[in-house]
Order: C-alpha cells, then sequence, then structure tokens
C-alpha cells in the first residue's frame, strides 16, 4: 500500500505527459480563439486581422477573432490567462499587458506566471493627434494652447494601454496638464476624436492616416524612432526636443501559461509563417508598422521581452504617479 501511494504521483504524471504528447499530435483539430483585449477599430484589431488569414491558412484550422475590450486590455488578457492551456486560445497584447500588472492593485491574474510568449509580432508607431477643429497647426502651437487650455481631453483605449500612457508622458514632458479620457479602445477613442468629442489623442499612424489625409483629424507628431511613411512631414517628437518620447509600441502573441512546448512551437511557426507572407509583410509595411529582426523570433525571447517590459512600465508608472483611476 505504501509503495502505491508512492508511485502513484508519478504514474499520474506520467499520464499527463503522454496526454499533452497525444494533444500536441494532434493538434489543432478545431478552431482557435484569437483574443483581441480592445474594442474593434483599434491597432491591435487591425493587427490580428491583418495576420487572421494566414494563422488559419498555415494551421489548418479556422482562427477566430474575439474581441473582449475593458480595462486598457486586462480583461481580455485575463480571458486568456485563465483558459485551458491546450492552444485553443491565443492572445494579442500590447504594452498594456506590461503596465496592468503595476498599474492595478489587484489584477486577478500574473501575466508573467500565467502566460507565455509564443512569438514577437511588431512595432509601429504612433501620432499626437488632433479633432479638425482644434486651433493649433504645429507642435509649438498646440503646445502654447494646451498651456492655456488646462482641461483639454485626451481621449486614450483605456487606462494602462499604450494610448493612455503615452497620452500621459506626452502632457508631462510639454508642461501642460489635460484630462485622460478613458474609452474600451482606440477604435471608440478615435470615432470620438472624429466627432470632436475630444481634443487630442495619441493613436495608431495607420489607423489615423486616412483621417487625416481626408482632413478628419490633425496630426501634430510621431512618437517612434523614424516618421512615419504614410505621413512624411509630420516630424517626430525626438526632433522636435522630447528626447524621452522615443516610445516603441508592440505587439507579441501569448498562450496561456502550461501549454505544451511543441503547440506552442506549432504556433511560433505558423506567426512566423505569417510574418514572412508577401500580403502581411505589405500590410504592416503601408501602415508604417516594423517587424522584429530575424532571430528575434523565438518563444523564449517573446516570454522574456514582457518580463523586461513589466519592469520598464512598471518603474514609468510609479515614477509618474499614474493610477487605474
Amino acid at each position: 500500500m505504501t509503495y502505491a501511494r508512492a508511485i502513484a504521483p508519478l504514474f499520474a504524471a506520467a499520464l499527463t505527459l503522454t496526454a499533452s504528447a497525444a494533444s500536441a499530435q494532434t493538434y489543432p483539430n478545431r478552431p482557435i480563439t484569437f483574443v483581441v483585449p480592445f474594442a474593434a477599430g483599434g491597432a491591435t484589431d487591425a493587427i490580428a486581422r491583418i495576420l487572421n488569414d494566414s494563422l488559419t491558412q498555415t494551421l489548418g484550422q479556422q482562427v477566430v477573432i474575439e474581441t473582449v475590450g475593458g480595462a486598457g486590455g486586462m480583461i481580455g488578457a485575463a480571458r486568456v490567462a485563465r483558459a485551458a492551456p491546450d492552444g485553443y486560445t491565443i492572445l494579442l497584447h500590447q504594452v498594456g499587458l506590461a503596465a496592468g500588472m503595476t498599474l492595478y492593485p489587484n489584477p486577478t491574474f500574473d501575466a508573467e506566471k500565467d502566460l507565455i510568449g509564443i512569438g514577437l509580432v511588431n512595432t509601429s508607431s504612433s501620432v499626437i493627434t488632433g479633432r479638425k477643429a482644434l486651433p493649433p497647426n504645429t507642435m509649438a502651437e498646440l503646445v502654447k494652447w494646451m498651456k492655456e487650455n488646462p482641461n483639454s481631453k485626451v481621449a486614450h483605449a483605456g487606462v494602462g494601454a499604450f494610448g493612455h500612457l503615452c497620452g500621459v508622458l506626452f502632457v508631462r514632458d510639454v508642461g501642460a496638464t489635460a484630462d485622460q479620457i478613458p474609452y474600451r479602445g482606440g477604435g471608440p477613442a478615435l470615432n470620438d476624436l472624429v466627432a470632436g468629442h475630444a481634443d487630442l489623442s495619441c493613436l495608431s499612424a495607420a489607423v489615423i492616416e486616412p483621417q487625416v489625409k481626408g482632413g478628419n483629424l490633425k496630426a501634430y507628431g510621431i512618437i517612434g524612432k523614424t516618421r512615419f511613411a504614410g505621413l512624411p512631414d509630420v516630424p517626430t517628437l525626438v526632433e522636435l526636443g522630447y528626447k524621452n518620447l522615443d516610445l516603441d509600441f508592440w505587439h507579441i502573441l501569448f498562450a496561456p501559461a502550461g501549454t505544451p512546448r511543441p503547440i506552442i512551437d506549432r504556433l511560433n511557426a505558423a506567426l512566423r509563417q505569417a510574418l514572412t507572407d508577401p500580403k502581411v509583410k505589405d500590410a504592416f509595411t503601408k501602415a508604417g508598422m516594423e517587424l522584429y529582426p530575424a532571430g528575434q523570433d523565438t518563444p523564449d525571447i517573446a516570454t522574456a521581452m514582457l518580463k523586461s517590459e513589466v519592469k520598464r512600465w512598471g518603474d514609468v508608472i510609479r515614477a509618474n504617479k499614474i493610477t487605474a483611476q
């Protein structure tokens, strides 16, 4: 009896490993849910849709996008963190995931423990954008206007999302004050900006480009390392002297922690295949999104990057006393 009790845990572990191996060999054999943690119409949603057809084709099963917005992307992330670790629920997320670990005092999950990286996707530029009737036409004029109008409204995709952090740091660095207005994603924030219900926002360059060219919005400055090809006359904030506003807006694909490594590798291979697809590459290029260099496409690098970004943005949030209120 003692011997039987002693080997029972080992036997159970062996069965689990065997089941996981069998599952990985047949994966995938049903549709995969691709969670986007922001409302439709924003940058994360756009990236998911660029990738979706290629992932579906490579994996041989339908990849179904599910938008789960709210709390700066934390509600959707929690949905995936609690999902079965079987490869049938994956998550596309951005800077807001790393920031949320510090921003929210009692998160319902731990991103570093409950999620595992599948692969790095891209970085992209964002733009300080204004409603079309906003009086300033240049960044210098905007800064002067903001100082004269301390209750200007800055719309963002949700507390802790990149657009929120970008907006807070921008307002701080230009020496102004403003009201930060949260939405359930970049899409709703964009809609209210176009409608004139908000004054400013920090939004994806790719998303706002047609609105700027159509005369519905004004673009004041690029948040990123280089100018955006779609709006070549808009300078970077670094060019304008704001050295702290060279910020990366990244996206990473995740799965629940505990997902068998063969399944993670299968998903990583599908992601790498998508990122080399000419149609996908062309869509990213036109959207001003940069892919990571070859050699940075492993699950381990994606997981390590999340860890470093949690620390980086945690330091920013604490230093600037940013809260989820």
